[in-house]
């Protein structure tokens, strides 16, 4: 899976183009944005074969390597689950869901879980909590940065991806399975190739909070 790019010069709208600063963005936007406007999760059950190769998963790291970074502390970590390795963590989701207190159905379906996408990656949090200069709010800023440059990388590459969190992620074993003494685990994403095109987004009911003018 291959996307070509092509360069463009930016230019000042013509009389007769669409001015950028008036035009509605639900409607209309430039090429550049189709991906952040339309960027949807797709779930486990709907990835296939193939997934992404080390090169493709090297462009989504640096990708997330362009979020924010104060300090450039790099405070994520994206581990990848993939081959034999999958049997393991299916293993371990099977141990979690034990501990939660699951029934037999319950333990299996979660065990299954693990095993549909042919990629996962658990996202890990590597904070310096003692920095003088990058307080931790600013490294999680950092952090669901680089999350949000991986899965849009991931779809610009033509897979689908879902970020899955939850009560696994809080579960001792898992936590100790996939972190270093520090790290904290945030979830895992589930990558593959698309089986179906993602649904469409519902508006959010409290989507008109997000922009406002201060002191207007």
């Amino acid at each position: 899976m291959t996307t070509n790019e092509t360069a463009t010069t930016a230019t000042s709208p013509s009389p007769t183009s669409p001015n950028p600063a008036t035009t509605n963005p639900a409607t209309t936007h430039p090429a550049g944005l189709d991906l952040l406007m339309t960027r949807a999760s797709v779930g486990p059950k709907h990835l296939g074969l193939p997934g992404p190769s080390d090169a493709q998963l090297q462009t989504m790291v640096e990708a997330a390597l362009h979020a924010p970074d104060h300090g450039e502390l790099v405070p994520f970590r994206f581990k990848v689950v993939r081959g034999e390795a999958r049997q393991t963590m299916s293993r371990l989701f099977g141990e979690a869901a034990r501990r939660a207190g699951k029934d037999e159905a319950g333990i299996a379906m979660d065990e299954e879980r693990a095993l549909l996408p042919p990629i996962t990656v658990a996202v890990v949090a590597a904070l310096d909590m003692g920095h003088p200069q990058v307080p931790a709010h600013e490294q999680w800023a950092c952090v669901g940065g680089a999350l949000t440059n991986f899965l849009n990388a991931a779809q610009a590459l033509g897979f689908g991806g879902k970020m899955l969190s939850g009560a696994k992620a809080r579960d001792p074993g898992l936590v100790a399975a996939f972190c270093e003494p520090g790290e904290m685990l945030l979830g895992w994403i589930a990558l593959g190739t698309p089986l179906r095109a993602p649904k469409t987004r519902s508006p959010k009911a409290k989507a008109g909070n997000a922009l406002q003018f201060w002191g207007e």
